[in-house]
């Protein structure tokens, strides 16, 4: 499933967050945290994950996450991988074709965490680079996105993407994956779709009406069969 959350941060927030993220940042090889295949493809740039400012915006976008309701109906997370940030600019500019490790070691948390959800929190406006769209492979061919500084897109850990090279301007992001309480992707959007009629449901007849306590009811009971926690 593919959501477009828009502005999950605050003005504010993501002011702070482009602040902390200026070329003085202490940027490392983005290739240090990529896997077997993946380090091929990765030449940008990522913001150390033991410095100060990596842990003050891990924090900043985990709250911001946690309290997006779309965001939680579509992902129902069990856990979130520590956010990370990158950058592309100069010879740093590019993430070839690649898919995400089926299970990534959290060094924040100390957890592992299962990729069912891969999530970009775009931090630069398209208009201040060229290039740097995030293309997601699709069986009957391909996405291209490249939204707004601010908003987020949820795309299925499996699929295989890439950041095309960045020509000019500088691309910030962060990028993190979400392990779902729901494992099944088709069960997921089944949830959320049923989320989504329910909101229209209740804004039209009612949070009494036995139509909307019966659909509830069988939401819930869905999701006690289906989750994991």
């Amino acid at each position: 499933m593919f959501l477009h959350l828009k502005n999950v941060l605050t003005t504010d927030e993501l002011a702070h967050a482009r602040s902390s993220l200026t070329a003085q940042a202490p940027w490392i090889a983005g290739s240090s945290s990529a896997g077997g295949q993946a380090v091929q493809q990765k030449n940008n740039e990522q913001l150390s994950q033991d410095s100060d400012a990596s842990r003050e915006l891990q924090a900043l976008v985990l709250r911001a996450v946690q309290r997006d309701p779309l965001f939680f109906s579509a992902a129902l997370p069990k856990r979130i991988f520590n956010p990370l940030f990158n950058r592309y600019s100069g010879d740093s500019n590019f993430y070839g074709e690649h898919v995400d490790g089926a299970v990534l070691h959290s060094g924040a948390t100390q957890q592992w965490v299962r990729t069912d959800i891969s999530c970009t929190l775009f931090l630069a406006q398209p208009e201040e680079y060229e290039g740097g769209e995030l293309v997601i492979r699709e069986t009957l061919g391909e996405r291209r996105i490249k939204l707004a500084a601010g908003d987020l897109i949820m795309y299925p850990g499996n699929t295989v993407h890439q950041v095309l090279p960045v020509t000019q301007g500088v691309r910030l992001a962060s990028f993190f994956w979400v392990e779902s309480m729901v494992r099944s992707t088709e069960q997921r959007k089944m949830l959320f779709d049923m989320d989504m009629a329910l909101l229209k449901l209740r804004a039209s007849v009612g949070e009494r009406d036995p139509s909307v306590v019966g659909l509830t009811g069988t939401y819930h009971n869905l999701l006690r069969l289906w989750a994991d926690v």
